[in-house]
């Protein structure tokens, strides 16, 4: 018989839900910086496998439910690219902002639900990262991964705030800035992972197939940082 305690975890558990921001992979949509330098064609092929070695990150991890969220134009193609592997839920609205405030409007209605929203972008990251921003979540209103380029690879809430993400900036390198600072606007106790760097090196792109993204998993130890 499971005592108070292991109760009291096994509900927290699951009631614990990771959502992948993504896109479509189309040309000119996804990963713009690299296609500066990379045809259009290697650009979206690597995109798809950085969202299809995200997705296997986040269902590696022990009671979690795992979703996407994109705009509503992109839901049947990303539907059909992922299958029946995870629900994929439009937002509403456009853009990044609309998005994650979809993202908390959406998955903390039923109450009691720790939801963190990271990017699609992000196989390199070790499970650990994430099982640690849902660890520092529970003690505080909003979790944030800086990254060290002035913004953020996840955010983490339990509750919806619907002014948080207002405003455009989001891609800016002051986008971190701009988040903490509206979260101290409402009074919201914030933890924050270890920083991480968004590219730690410029991989080789001329044989991309399905898998080959990312499938290094850093081992960076994350800490709690109170702003």
């Amino acid at each position: 018989m499971e005592s108070s305690s292991q109760t009291t975890v096994s509900s927290s558990l699951a009631n614990r839900t990771l959502v992948i921001m993504a896109k479509a992979p189309k040309a000119g949509r996804v990963k713009t910086r690299l296609s500066q330098s990379l045809p259009s064609l290697a650009v979206t092929a690597l995109y798809r496998c950085l969202l299809g070695d995200t997705v296997e990150l986040a269902k590696s991890l022990r009671s979690v439910k795992v979703a996407v969220m994109c705009p509503q134009s992109d839901r049947g193609e990303l539907a059909d690219l992922l299958g029946n592997t995870v629900p994929i839920v439009a937002q509403n609205g456009e853009g990044l902002a609309a998005g994650l405030t979809s993202v908390f409007g959406q998955f903390t209605a039923a109450g009691r639900q720790h939801v963190i929203a990271f990017n699609s972008d992000s196989p390199h990251l070790a499970p650990s990262v994430l099982e640690r921003a849902f660890e520092i979540l529970a003690t505080h209103d909003v979790v944030v991964g800086p990254t060290h380029d002035g913004g953020y690879y996840l955010v983490g809430a339990k509750a919806a705030y619907p002014s948080l993400f207002e405003g455009d900036g989001m891609g800016t390198g002051n986008a971190l800035d701009r988040l903490l600072t509206r979260l101290k606007v409402l009074e919201l106790t914030t933890g924050c992972t270890e920083p991480v760097l968004r590219h730690r090196r410029r991989r080789r792109f001329d044989s991309v197939g399905s898998g080959t993204a990312a499938r290094s998993r850093q081992g960076t130890a994350n800490r709690d940082v109170v702003p």
